[in-house]
């Protein structure tokens, strides 16, 4: 085989040199966590720019609380902790931004 030809599906399977996904694709799951991603990154590039406070934390609600969505798909507890306790600390953000 030369550098750039595709490898067999065979050797593909059965080679530890070729990263390989584990995670079902094209799945609801799927889906929610790369739309879910694109918002948490989007709330972190704007992170730091004052004026662009709360589209950064509208954003991040958002992102955050699809992420909670697969993790309880995932059934995956870390997971759910981690998102659950950042949505709230978000929450408590956006409820102090309204009160002032």
């Amino acid at each position: 085989m030369t550098q750039h030809e595709r490898p067999s599906q065979e050797e593909f399977d059965n080679s530890a040199r070729w990263y390989k996904s584990v995670t079902p694709k094209y799945t609801l799951d799927w889906y929610v966590k790369w739309v879910a991603s694109v918002f948490v990154l989007s709330a972190m590039s704007i992170r730091g720019i004052m004026e662009l406070a709360p589209y950064d934390l509208g954003l991040s609600i958002i992102g955050v609380t699809l992420w909670l969505w697969v993790s309880l798909l995932w059934k995956d507890r870390a997971l759910i902790v981690l998102n659950s306790v950042g949505l709230l600390f978000l929450i408590k953000t956006f409820v102090m931004s309204i009160i002032q």
